[in-house]
């Protein structure tokens, strides 16, 4: 593990830390992954939710019908045209997970030292005595002495919305367990994880298969959670049928490492996906708690050093119920950002939580503190001492923009592109600075303005911005068509700069640092603004 690219930028006043944080138009850097749920689905919540830093809705295919989510996801596009705040969208996979079968939804009260048994008979009612889950195999992959959780879908880990068992006996295709903590769950949804236990499931099941091709071609989703992924040819077997499905070609994949198979395998899987999602709840059953944050800080490195954006879990469980995380979740949330993290994921907080716009608000600041004192310097140069020499045409460009934003103290990074990627190289480097993308269709037309975003009209490259550090889009499109095949450079930039002032990023007498191609050559030049 890298432990010198923790350090704070030094000194720190510490009369400063009680000064008020000045409002900003980006919340923060770091991007919020929201889970769109019961609690979070109606036009006037979701609004809030985008306006107060949620960049990307969640769908998560673990319970809810395609209707449902249908439901949920035009409300979403009602609130982005709204709000005029993009947002990107992610389906998550159910994958390799148990799941007690709890038909009648009644909530089931398990008391410490009495025996339950989890059999694969679907046909019987679940209750204290014996709970039916939906994996025949599980009594050939446990042995006595191995140990279960089960909670509540999305479970906080609090005690008494979730059971730990332990494997008293195997008899035939039942495992009886003994119970290790009195609980009650609620819900209509309980889900398992056996320790450390391989489980013999596909990481892409028939099910999922079967709402990537509907939903998710209908909807062309830009990112796929890929649950449980265990090896890289997870990944490789997702990207294959993403492939078929046409307008689902360019979706990315981010890997879910939920246990220790995928911990294991972390570096091929990494080299196959397009990001990783370090889900921390899962993985924080198959791996002892002291073992959990050494994990975090390696995988977020590796993700940096590839250019990858690395996603953390499960951070602020107990807003699920609460308006105010408690003060070891707020430093997990800056600890998560100090390491170097693109986003956090919001789950049960957003989902079914009490308090899902506060629960976003709140991390935001978090984030947006950690993010002064994140020690900027020495990411970039471990950055380009990573890359090496001699660097691509392209990678010599990004560093040399956030170099020169860097020395001259610019308020934002303007990078004209069609695509995003390489604005997303410069975020790469994780200048202090917004980087505003600004994406041009390419269209013909000698007329360009900045439109109120809906993101239909955003290529999925683009969108697929709204997950990474410090990037911002600014979509220009035409107000007519003309015979000339492109705007000029000085109409695209006169156009950048003014959405940047009109909110709020720029201001006069302001140094901004903008990436341009200027024919075949690409250019970093530095404009002080006047008046």
């Amino acid at each position: 593990m890298h432990s010198n690219h923790l350090l704070l930028e030094e000194p720190i006043r510490m009369a400063s830390i009680l000064e008020p944080s000045k409002a900003n138009f980006f919340p923060a850097l770091t991007k919020i992954v929201g889970t769109l749920g019961p609690r979070s689905r109606s036009v006037e919540v979701i609004s809030e939710c985008l306006k107060t830093g949620m960049s990307v809705a969640r769908f998560d295919f673990s319970w809810g019908d395609a209707e449902y989510h249908q439901e949920t996801l035009e409300n979403l596009k009602t609130a982005i045209k709204g709000t005029k705040k993009l947002c990107a969208v992610m389906l998550d996979t159910v994958g390799a997970e148990l799941q007690v079968v709890n038909k009648n939804e009644k909530a089931i009260t398990l008391k410490a030292d009495d025996n339950v048994i989890l059999t694969p008979d679907q046909g019987q009612e679940a209750s204290s005595e014996i709970l039916p889950i939906n994996f025949a195999g599980l009594a050939k992959a446990v042995k006595k002495g191995d140990t279960i959780f089960m909670g509540q879908y999305l479970f906080t880990g609090s005690e008494t919305t979730s059971v730990w068992l332990e494997v008293n006996e195997v008899k035939g295709n039942d495992v009886v367990c003994t119970v290790k903590n009195s609980a009650t769950l609620a819900g209509s949804l309980f889900t398992l994880h056996a320790s450390q236990i391989q489980i013999d499931l596909p990481t892409l099941s028939d099910t999922d298969k079967q709402a990537i091709s509907s939903w998710g071609v209908k909807n062309k989703i830009d990112f796929l959670s890929l649950s449980y992924t265990r090896h890289a040819e997870d990944v490789r077997q997702a990207r294959d049928f993403l492939s078929k499905l046409g307008d689902l070609s360019q979706t990315q994949i981010f890997a879910k490492i939920e246990n220790v198979e995928g911990l294991t395998h972390f570096d091929e899987i990494l080299q196959e996906a397009d990001g990783i999602i370090l889900s921390r709840g899962n993985l924080g059953i198959d791996l002892p708690p002291e073992k959990g944050v050494l994990f975090q800080k390696s995988a977020v490195y590796k993700c940096n050093m590839a250019g990858k954006p690395a996603v953390v879990t499960r951070v602020v469980d107990s807003m699920t119920d609460n308006l105010r995380p408690t003060r070891a979740e707020a430093t997990d949330v800056a600890n998560a950002v100090l390491d170097g993290c693109d986003a956090i994921l919001l789950g049960a907080e957003t989902l079914r939580g009490l308090y899902p716009v506060e629960t976003i608000s709140t991390v935001g600041k978090i984030c947006a503190e950690a993010e002064k004192v994140f020690n900027q310097d020495q990411y970039f140069k471990r950055t380009v001492k990573f890359v090496g020499e001699p660097m691509t045409h392209l990678e010599s460009i990004a560093s040399s923009a956030v170099r020169a934003a860097i020395k001259v103290k610019a308020s934002v990074i303007i990078c004209f592109t069609s695509s995003g990627r390489a604005a997303r190289l410069i975020a790469k480097y994780r200048p202090m600075m917004p980087v505003l993308s600004v994406v041009i269709p390419r269209l013909k037309t000698n007329q360009l303005k900045c439109f109120p975003p809906n993101g239909s009209f955003l290529h999925v490259q683009a969108r697929q911005s709204l997950i990474v550090r410090g990037l911002f889009l600014c979509l220009l499109i035409p107000t007519s068509k003309a015979e000339s095949t492109n705007a000029t450079n000085e109409s695209v930039l006169k156009v950048a700069l003014d959405h940047g002032k009109a909110s709020g990023v720029i201001k006069s007498h302001d140094r901004v640092v903008v990436c341009q191609k200027v024919g075949d050559a690409s250019v970093v030049k530095i404009i002080e603004l006047e008046d």
